[in-house]
């Protein structure tokens, strides 16, 4: 099954004047299941790609279809749920909230539900290897296990669907590999991993690499 597909997007912003395509009749295919790495040196549009298969930004041109669903055109509303259900993040700097401990950060996602997922937040911080960490602050732990826990809130929602933006960015090469047996492990569960990335090391545990240059793909 084909869990995100784009066809010819191009997205354009406005740069102090100047149009800047970000994106130019980008047209890629990523199947359910796989780790797929996006490369390319900054400026490159990478970010921009995200944050229109993350349902954070609209194309100017083309088509986007998320789970087999056509998302170009959808409100607003329909973005933030889908965005809710069916995408988890995972961001370089963590974004973790300081004051919570772990397993409020994994729960957070879902703090507005009729039931906040308590249970599963814990199951995925043991299975992240966390187990041992429930009630620790974020500055109680280490980069790479603030990573893990980050990984852990991004699937809290069952999603089909992860975006992460430099994952192994803050890490050192040690913890960067566990960070990415993480992702690969998901990815065996059936969840499609987007990485946009600058680290080679992230290709070679990719199951394909796209690298984008100008907004075009060339690779």
């Amino acid at each position: 099954m084909t869990a995100i597909e784009l066809t010819d997007v191009t997205r354009r912003y406005d740069g102090g004047g100047e149009t800047v395509v970000a994106l130019d009749s980008v047209s890629i295919a990523v199947d359910g299941g796989s780790l797929v790495a996006i490369m390319g040196p900054s400026g490159s549009g990478k970010s921009t790609l995200l944050n229109v298969v993350g349902l954070l930004d609209s194309p100017d041109e083309g088509r986007v279809r998320v789970d087999d669903e056509d998302v170009t055109d959808i409100s607003i509303d329909e973005r933030t749920r889908l965005r809710k259900g069916t995408i988890g993040f995972v961001f370089q700097d963590f974004h973790l909230i300081p004051t919570l401990s772990a397993l409020e950060n994994v729960v957070m996602p879902t703090i507005f539900d009729p039931d906040p997922k308590r249970d599963r937040a814990a199951e995925l911080l043991e299975r992240v290897g966390l187990g041992d960490r429930l009630d620790h602050l974020p500055d109680e732990l280490s980069g790479g296990q603030k990573q893990r826990v980050a990984i852990a809130r991004s699937l809290v929602n069952d999603p089909s669907i992860v975006l992460a933006d430099e994952p192994t960015g803050n890490l050192d090469l040690d913890t960067g590999e566990r960070i990415l047996s993480e992702l690969t492990a998901i990815t065996d569960a059936g969840v499609s991993v987007i990485a946009v990335t600058h680290d080679p090391e992230v290709a070679e545990y990719a199951d394909r690499t796209i690298e984008l240059r100008d907004g075009v793909v060339v690779r």
